[in-house]
Parts: structure tokens; C-alpha cells; sequence
């Protein structure tokens, strides 16, 4: 059934499935440090990241696990297929990257406006934010300890401190990106999902997701999911596969 997929799905499906099993199995974790991509601003940020956060998932037996390259994987699966055959295989490609880094530029622009919230906060209660930046390195092997006269300063400096050192990772936006292109180009496509008992358009399904990811996303809900991520790679899709289906039979 596997070779039934088309070559570009099967061998992002393969690198994903291959990059897991090194970063989990064989490299005891190394890698995640290495690939999975940080604030732009912070020390431990590598700009090579922007690509390669899109086949590292959650280690094993460590948030949602082994279901988070499950789920994207099966999501994958199920749309990439009909959209790499419908588009070709350079349209698929462009669409699967592109949506990726869309997503990962949407949710640091939302990062962004964070962290300088907290780094303005920060100053005004006399924190040094520097040293945060300077501690916040993975290879820093000195004391961790933040000077803070306040506990609101302490409490602000650890929150800042853990944004500078958690990465986005996941094949998620690249995959919104592919949901959203499939529900352009296929708007009264039925779909069913375990969840819903009855069938959806795909042009129902699609502003659903993106607004509940918006709402998820400014209200801090379901910690340790990037939906802003999932929406910037939703909007890349959107447009794409929109630009795409208005000019199909245009004559060149």
C-alpha cells in the first residue's frame, strides 16, 4: 500500500519516519537541540532551522509522544496525495516548503510581540535582560541563577528564559498548509474525521480550524501547541492554491 503513494509524499512521509528514529533512537535526543528551530533572536537560534524543524516531532514518551508524527503523518497521508497528483510534483513541493516557513514566521511574529513585551517589563522592574539572553544558551554551564529584586521579576525572568530555549518543531504548518490548499482546490469535498460523526465540506472544515487555532492561540489554551504556527501554514496554502486555481487555464 505504501508504494501506491505518490514519490514525493512516501519520501517526505520516509524522512520524517527516518528523522525520527535517529533524534529518538540512535542520538539520544541530540539532534532536537541542533534542528528543531528557536526564536530567531535567541542564542540557540541556527538559520538552517527554519527548514529542518519540519521533521522533528515529539520525542518519545515526552508530551504528546509518538502521536504527534502519527497524527501529521496520517494527515499527510490522506490530502498530500490527491493535491501532488492534481498540482505536480514542483507545485507540491513548493506548496509543503513554503507553507512551512510561513508557518514558522507567523508564530515568531507572535513571539515577537511577546518576548518584547517581557523584555519591557523586565527593564522597568530593573532586570537584566542581557544576562537572561547570555543564560539562555543550551552550552551555558554556568550558575542560572537571574538577579531579581521582585518576585514578579523573578517569575518573568524564568518565562522569558524558557521562550529563549523552547523550540517549535512539527510538520504541522507544512501540513495546515496542505489542508488548506486541498480545501481551496476542493471546496465541496466531503470529509469524515473520528470526531465528527457526519461528513464536512472541506470549505466548512477549513475556516473552522483556523478560527479555533486563532482562539487557542491568543488565549494561551492547550499549552505546548503552536497554533499560530498551524495558521501561518493554513494562510501560505490558502493563497497558493488560490493564485494556482484562478490561473489554471491561463494561456502563457
Amino acid at each position: 500500500m505504501f508504494q501506491n503513494i505518490p514519490p514525493i509524499t512516501r519520501t517526505i512521509i520516509l524522512i520524517n519516519v527516518v528523522v525520527y528514529l535517529l533524534t529518538n533512537l540512535l542520538m539520544g535526543g541530540a539532534l532536537y537541540n541542533v534542528l528543531s528551530a528557536y526564536y530567531p533572536f535567541s542564542p540557540n537560534f541556527r538559520i538552517w532551522q527554519i527548514l529542518t524543524h519540519m521533521f522533528m516531532h515529539a520525542p518519545l514518551g515526552q508530551g504528546i509522544g509518538i502521536t504527534h508524527i502519527l497524527f501529521n503523518m496520517l494527515t499527510l497521508w490522506s490530502f498530500g496525495p490527491v493535491l501532488e497528483q492534481s498540482l505536480g510534483q514542483k507545485k507540491y513541493l513548493w506548496l509543503y516548503f513554503l507553507s512551512g516557513i510561513g508557518s514558522f514566521l507567523l508564530f515568531n511574529l507572535w513571539n515577537f510581540y511577546q518576548v518584547n513585551q517581557l523584555v519591557s517589563e523586565l527593564q522597568n522592574l530593573g532586570v537584566d535582560v542581557s544576562e537572561i539572553y547570555r543564560k539562555s544558551a543550551l552550552n551555558y554551564q554556568g550558575d542560572l541563577t537571574i538577579e531579581a529584586k521582585s518576585q514578579q521579576g523573578i517569575e518573568l525572568s524564568r518565562q522569558l528564559f524558557m521562550d529563549l530555549r523552547s523550540p517549535m518543531l512539527g510538520a504541522s504548518g507544512a501540513i495546515f498548509g496542505i489542508v488548506a490548499a486541498f480545501a481551496t482546490l476542493f471546496p465541496d469535498a466531503k470529509l469524515m474525521f473520528m470526531f465528527i460523526p457526519f461528513p464536512i465540506k472541506a470549505k466548512v472544515l477549513l475556516p473552522i480550524i483556523i478560527v479555533v487555532s486563532i482562539y487557542l492561540g491568543l488565549s494561551g489554551n492547550v499549552g505546548g501547541v503552536a497554533h499560530f504556527a498551524h495558521v501561518g501554514g493554513a494562510i501560505v496554502g490558502y493563497f497558493m492554491a488560490r493564485y494556482w486555481k484562478k490561473n489554471r487555464f491561463r494561456i502563457y
